[in-house]
């Protein structure tokens, strides 16, 4: 297994300068990292820098909170894409999640999913935030939205992965749908526990 074609090498601090942005391209190409994740802001400069290196660009949609409209990440989407970015993290909506509103939640999903066109979908789900019936309910929904991976965290909640709720995520939603870890990989202890 080639470990480094596992990691999405992530820069999306608010802060975050051209400069940085570089450091982290260099880094990707270097080590053959399967993605680049930055901001949206970001996305067309980092296409470019990476153009036919087999780094991936992979954007943030309704980051970190989830609470933009459903409209709103469908746009985001769209514009991502159409900037070059090759994959999606969107953020659910948390707040419906935990009122119960499944059909909001997975609508949501959906409407990602469709304005991505083909392109992967990683749905964070921030489990930090959530029991276990809701990271269960979480990834069910994931897999019938039609997404590519159920994802962790945001890192901007506090906390991160863990290896139960990885595991937990891997049995709800079997072997159709990725399960990605995030936040709280810290060394290659953390990392096999996770893979």
């Amino acid at each position: 297994m080639n470990s480094a074609k596992l990691i999405d090498h992530t820069l999306l601090k608010p802060e975050s300068t051209r400069t940085q942005i570089d450091q982290i391209i260099d880094e990707a190409k270097a080590y053959n990292f399967k993605s680049v994740c930055v901001n949206p802001t970001h996305v067309k400069y980092a296409a470019e820098r990476l153009a036919d290196s087999g780094v991936l660009v992979c954007t943030v949609i309704g980051f970190p909170l989830g609470a933009s409209t459903t409209a709103t990440k469908a746009f985001e989407t769209e514009d991502a894409i159409q900037n070059g970015a090759d994959e999606i993290d969107m953020v659910i909506n948390i707040g419906a999640l935990k009122d119960g509103r499944f059909d909001d939640v997975q609508q949501d999903i959906e409407a990602v999913v469709k304005a991505a066109k083909g392109h992967t979908v990683k749905v964070i789900i921030e489990t930090v935030l959530l029991d276990h019936d809701e990271i269960v309910k979480a990834s069910e929904l994931t897999k019938a939205a039609g997404a590519d991976f159920v994802k962790t965290s945001t890192g901007f909640a506090g906390g991160g992965a863990t290896a139960e709720d990885v595991k937990l995520m891997k049995d709800t939603v079997g072997a159709d749908v990725e399960v990605k870890a995030s936040g709280g990989v810290r060394n290659l202890e953390d990392f096999n526990k996770m893979v």
